[in-house]
């Protein structure tokens, strides 16, 4: 049997080249090799206020995303995490095996409590040990995601360690973090020293896949460079670095050949010719997102599948879990 790995992305905004790059690029190279179980974290996305019909079509654009971008129902399982109620219910296990101080620690708590502050509620707080119930439940080898998230799969891991020494059984897999070495984290277009992000103040920030060609020319165009004018990658230069990262990302050209290919010419045709690269790169994805936007029928049908294998899976684990620790009849 093949290993399996869980992923997922939460449907609270539109997706960006960062999240492609970042996370759905390394789920392809995983897909064949792998059982893969790749989910729309909606439970999640209510940690923050939204709106009840955007939260459903934002869903539905993010199946959309995964399709066109190449991930396939018929060997990976695609599904939204609501549609399985097995999370909601092994987080409540979980929370019994959960320190209040592990998760006073987390980085992204912190974080998202300052950006939200009229609003630090339980689930906000809560959040990774939903995620360490997203994980488990599946017994995934590995957990490829972004840089950020790796302290709440240590979490999953400390959970699960505290659960198989407790009942003196392997009831859990130890999932392992997989990240990218090269386009981890991409950064902003307009300030190079933060990650490109859906709830950045400016749209220069990032480039949307949904991006119409016009919007891609003008934000590379504004994109921030450095002080000198030589197209070359280094940490003394890290506007550039971030361009030749995303630009040897989505072309396949390594950075060496980009620095070669732009030699001797300035940042105007090194923008232009990214421009025209990303433009090409997004064309065929627009296409393909549309066809599966436009096919609600078809789209539904492929959820639909990928929630009966995943609960099939997730249900069988819950039921095991409420044996060991002592619930159900």
């Amino acid at each position: 049997m093949k290993q399996r790995l869980f992923s997922g992305i939460q449907p609270s905004g539109e997706l960006h080249i960062g999240n492609y790059i970042g996370a759905i690029k390394q789920w392809l190279g995983f897909q064949e090799s792998y059982e893969s179980f790749f989910c729309i974290v909606d439970l999640h996305a209510i940690t923050v206020r939204q709106d009840p019909a955007k939260l459903r079509e934002q869903t539905r654009k993010l199946a959309s995303w995964y399709l066109a971008c190449g991930i396939d129902p018929e060997k990976s399982t695609m599904f939204v995490q609501s549609d399985v109620p097995a999370h909601a219910q092994m987080t409540w296990v979980f929370n019994t095996f959960t320190q209040m101080g592990e998760l006073q620690r987390m980085t992204q708590y912190k974080d998202k409590s300052k950006q939200h502050a009229e609003n630090i509620n339980v689930g906000l707080f809560d959040y990774p040990v939903l995620m360490a119930a997203d994980i488990l439940l599946y017994d995934p080898e590995i957990v490829p995601v972004g840089e950020d998230q790796k302290q709440h799969i240590e979490l999953a891991r400390d959970i699960a360690t505290r659960m198989n020494n407790a009942y003196g059984r392997e009831l859990f897999v130890l999932p392992k973090y997989v990240g990218q070495k090269e386009g981890a984290r991409v950064m902003g277009l307009d300030n190079p020293e933060k990650k490109m992000s859906k709830s950045a103040g400016s749209e220069w920030n990032y480039i949307l896949l949904s991006d119409t060609a016009d919007v891609v020319a003008k934000k590379i165009k504004r994109a921030v460079t450095d002080t000198d004018t030589v197209v070359r990658a280094g940490d003394d230069k890290p506007a550039l670095t971030n361009l030749l990262t995303i630009y040897s990302m989505l072309t396949g050209t390594s950075i060496a050949d980009l620095e070669k290919q732009y030699a001797g010419k300035g940042y105007g045709d090194f923008k232009t010719g990214m421009a025209e690269a990303m433009i090409a790169w997004l064309a065929p994805l627009q296409e393909k997102y549309a066809i599966y936007m436009n096919d609600p029928a078809e789209l539904d049908r492929a959820l639909s599948r990928g929630a009966q294998k995943a609960n099939a899976v997730a249900q069988q684990k819950l039921h095991n879990v409420y044996q060991v620790v002592g619930l159900g009849r």
